[in-house]
């Protein structure tokens, strides 16, 4: 055998190095040779991932027995071994007839490394493992002599060999695998700050490690399996008391054995603590919690070694030309993987629920008291009760007020909670009117001093006032918004009514268009436009936008823009959230959907009317006033575009216009609301003839009101999404004339920085 360095001759415990080396400038992992390469069989050359196969093939020549590619790196049989080379000796003895892990550590501490041998030994029937120790050759040697102190004062049998490597294991351009950055469900991963790669710790890239433990190690080991040090195996006996000490009846390592030339599947989910206690590094133990809404899954496997032949390569996720015979769980434990001072950096704490099988695993195998999730009460809420209000925002919305209000009455909502910024058109002034006389709440957006955009300021600000302590439901909308019940009388308590106990229901939007009207009318904007989308409008993306009504019972912690936001998942078992047509939508949607998709979109019980452009001459206005929360966005041609859909024409909400219209003839009889909303009225088609008299913004009217606009105005249903993000300069006059046939489809690439 050639001489290995660090090699420790323990008992129990053994230390190897991969063969490290380069080929012709090509960088090689490990060199291994066969059982009888002395006899004249052959070597095996593990290159680094990144190393071209024909590059590789080239430096053996016609010693060349086969070469195959995996995950980027070549692997070469040949005959022959270049003679600076040297070829590790197998070593199968070590590990014959054993159950063993192959697992790889990349900074773990031995506590965790321990606790993980241990329990598969308890549970089931591992009795070592080879792991791959991540970090710099020769640079680890605390943690190695803590480990072999750990093995040689335990009683158990366990056999556990730690390969080194001379060469980075890692991705050369990703940050130390630590990092929350590389957890896929990190919370803002977009606005981390990451750091500088490190190939050294950032996750595993050269995959042939395990193929090279196989050839070098296991080929006559019982079985063996692929879990990390952060994994753990689980079977739902765990759960029962008293198991502590007794193992699982059937072990993935038993399947295997007795199925050899098939595989059993491992299927792993992410587990995380709530809390870790003190500071102290995250133990299996504390985590009890997985995410409701987003499995994340792993696959791993377990094989009989002896039933596979020499094609039949080891990868992460699978083993090339094996089928699996069965499957078995294992949970991820997060914060060891990636041990963080707050658990919210791994993982968004409001799709977290505790896993009753963790808990009793929890308790009954590790005997440990877990930090829990703090208990949250329902708001106690009577189901008879049915006080709704509207948070809203807006600036410069003078004529279009006392419909809004007046429509909402007449269907049932009481309160209105309202802020206004920075407005020039009367509008203030009306609020202010509307709530000496009892109508509604006027406030003044505090976004400056909170500094936040107005929406979210208003929303924020919104949180203690009395109005929306004592509702009972709540929703977000606009004054273009309309809710449009198509239940009952078409009332809100007929709508509450349809849907039963649901306490969640997403309007979603059905986008009106301008109906080819330009000029500004006084009539009423339900009553003027009656042509949008169709129902199926899964494009543009914004089409399908909903806003929630919701029962102020205590499960979202705050309100937002189209739904609650900050769901309390203690609280998760007691949401009934529907769409427009009364079905439930899907956990996955709870915590940040904010559109309908074309398995939740529904409007056979209620939709949300949107009229965003109304019409040319008050779209002037609109876009000149900026938009109330994405504030940094033009109002500019691509977003007429995308919401003026004149495809269909739908009268649904016109039923409603006589009990509009009474309420509103109350609210004109009073002189002083009369005459400010005549005010309003002036003061907007004052601002329409002054953006007129500007020649830059009578040339984008001009634009808006073009027969070419009209036109694509009906044939959003032949647009990919790309094109209402470039906007309509994108399409060709040839596709804007043309006759095109139901299937007709067109599409571009997406734009950086679209005018």
């Amino acid at each position: 055998m050639p001489k290995i360095s660090h090699l420790m001759a323990i008992s129990r415990l053994s230390l190897r190095a991969l063969n490290a080396a380069t080929l012709g400038g090509l960088q090689l992992l490990d060199v291994v040779a066969s059982p009888a390469a002395h006899e004249g069989s052959h070597f095996t050359l593990f290159f680094a991932k990144g190393v071209a196969l024909d590059a590789a093939k080239a430096q053996v020549g016609e010693s060349l027995i086969s070469a195959v590619m995996l995950n980027g790196a070549p692997i070469l049989r040949c005959d022959a071994l270049p003679q600076h080379l040297t070829a590790a000796q197998p070593e199968f003895d070590i590990f014959a007839g054993k159950n063993i892990a192959i697992s790889t550590r990349n900074g773990e501490p031995v506590e965790n490394v321990f606790e993980w041998l241990e329990y598969h030994y308890d549970f089931f029937a591992m009795d070592g493992a080879v792991i791959f120790n991540r970090a710099r050759k020769g640079k680890d040697q605390g943690f190695i002599k803590k480990l072999k102190s750990a093995i040689d004062a335990c009683e158990k049998p366990l056999q556990v060999l730690v390969v080194e490597s001379g060469h980075p294991l890692g991705a050369a351009d990703l940050p130390p695998e630590a990092h929350p950055f590389c957890v896929g469900e990190a919370p803002g991963r977009d606005r981390m700050k990451v750091p500088a790669a490190d190939p050294w710790t950032s996750p595993l890239a050269e995959m042939s490690i395990y193929e090279i433990a196989r050839q070098r190690f296991l080929q006559i080991a019982r079985a063996i399996m692929n879990i990390d040090i952060c994994d753990l195996l689980y079977d739902p006996v765990l759960e029962a008391p008293g198991r502590r000490k007794s193992r699982v009846p059937k072990t993935p390592f038993d399947i295997a054995a007795t199925s050899p030339g098939t595989a059993v599947k491992l299927i792993g989910r992410h587990c995380y603590p709530w809390r870790v206690r003190g500071g102290k590094a995250a133990t299996f133990a504390d985590h009890i919690c997985i995410q409701f809404d987003k499995a994340k899954f792993r696959n791993r496997w377990c094989v009989s070694p002896q039933g596979l032949a020499p094609e039949n390569l080891l990868r992460l996720l699978r083993i090339s030309g094996i089928e699996a015979c069965s499957t078995a769980g294992f949970y991820r434990h997060m914060a060891v993987r990636h041990p963080v001072n707050r658990i919210s950096r791994l993982v968004a704490k409001t799709s977290l629920v505790e896993s009753p099988s963790l808990l009793s695993m929890s308790d009954n195998i590790f005997e440990h008291k877990p930090v829990r999730s703090p208990k949250v009460d329902l708001k106690q809420t009577k189901p008879d009760r049915n006080r709704t209000a509207i948070v809203t925002t807006m600036k410069n919305e003078g004529p279009f007020i006392l419909e809004w209000i007046a429509y909402h009455q007449a269907i049932g909502v009481q309160d209105f909670l309202v802020y206004t910024n920075d407005c020039s058109d009367g509008t203030d002034d009306m609020f202010d009117l509307l709530q000496a006389k009892g109508v509604l709440q006027h406030r003044q957006n505090p976004y400056k001093k909170m500094n936040l955009k107005p929406q979210h300021a208003a929303l924020r600000d919104a949180e203690n006032e009395p109005l929306m302590q004592k509702a009972d439901w709540l929703i977000c909308m606009d004054v273009d918004e309309f809710i449009n019940i198509k239940v009952g009388d078409g009332q809100l308590k007929d709508l509450y009514k349809a849907v039963g106990d649901a306490n969640l229901i997403s309007c979603t939007w059905r986008l009106f268009g301008n109906s080819d009207m330009h000029g500004f009318s006084e009539d009423p904007t339900i009553k003027m436009y009656t042509h949008c989308a169709p129902e199926f409008s899964p494009k543009p993306h914004h089409a399908w936008g909903f806003k929630t009504l919701f029962r102020n019972t205590g499960s979202f912690k705050k309100m937002g823009v189209h739904r609650p936001k900050g769901l309390q998942p203690q609280l998760l078992k007691h949401i009934r959230w529907v769409n427009g047509s009364g079905k439930p939508l899907p956990k996955s949607d709870f915590r940040n959907a904010w559109r309908s998709t074309k398995s939740t979109y529904g409007y056979d019980l209620v939709s949300l009317n949107h009229y965003a452009v109304r019409n040319a001459d008050s779209f002037l206005v609109k876009r000149d006033r900026g938009r109330v929360n994405h504030v940094d966005r033009d109002q500019g041609l691509a977003y007429w575009f995308r919401m003026n859909n004149n495809t269909i024409e739908d009268l649904s909400i016109q039923k409603r216009i006589p009990m509009m219209e009474e309420k509103l003839k109350v609210l004109m009889a009073d002189p002083n609301i009369a005459r400010q909303h005549y005010r309003c009225v002036a003061a907007h088609k004052d601002k329409i003839s002054a953006l007129k008299n500007n020649k830059e913004q009578m040339a984008f009217y001009e634009t808006l009101t073009s027969p070419r606009m009209e036109k694509l105005s009906k044939m959003h249903k032949y647009f990919g999404s790309n094109v209402f993000f470039n906007g309509p300069q994108c399409i060709p006059d040839d596709i804007v004339w043309a006759d095109h046939p139901k299937d007709f489809s067109f599409t571009v690439e997406r734009q950086a920085n679209p005018s």
